[in-house]
């Protein structure tokens, strides 16, 4: 299966100013029309409930997953929460055939896959704002190095970086 990052990120390397923020609070028409198109290429989404909460339902035509510790009483229509490790869930989801699976936040998931050695490729959007401080992509993930693949300059300011990882 392949595993792809995707986020918007300040010049200084967060995905938030604060956290359950918005993206769509502070990113480029064109990052959240790239999102959308590339999500709906691979087809499937997982996220963590925090990143869920600051979106609110289903991401039309893509199938949606939630990863959360506590699974809620009362749930979203078209999204699937799930308290499975992440090794399960990927096994899961390969043997239902999944070819592509979008991991789209927030820090602890994007952490999670990282740390896991799943992540292939990252799409991130450098949008042109430094925040100073707020919630990193990643933390505590060790060294991973990337290859950039392309770069593209989004809008007047928004550069969207495409990096494979590599093995160590």
């Amino acid at each position: 299966m392949r595993i792809v990052l995707i986020a918007a990120i300040s010049v200084d390397g967060k995905i938030a100013e604060k956290k359950e923020q918005s993206s769509l609070d502070w990113t480029s028409r064109e990052d959240v029309q790239f999102f959308i198109r590339k999500t709906k290429e691979l087809g499937t989404v997982v996220m963590g409930r925090k990143t869920f909460e600051t979106i609110g339902h289903a991401l039309r035509d893509r199938r949606t997953i939630v990863m959360t510790h506590h699974i809620p009483e009362q749930t979203v229509p078209g999204v699937e929460w799930t308290n499975e490790s992440l090794s399960t869930l990927v096994h899961r989801l390969e043997k239902e055939g999944v070819a592509s699976l979008a991991v789209i936040g927030g820090s602890t998931v994007y952490s999670e896959f990282l740390n896991a050695g799943l992540i292939q490729e990252l799409y991130l959007t450098v949008e042109p704002i430094l925040f100073g401080s707020g919630v990193p992509l990643a933390s505590e993930t060790g060294r991973i190095h990337l290859e950039l693949l392309e770069t593209e300059l989004l809008g007047s300011g928004s550069v969207l970086f495409h990096y494979q990882t590599l093995s160590s």
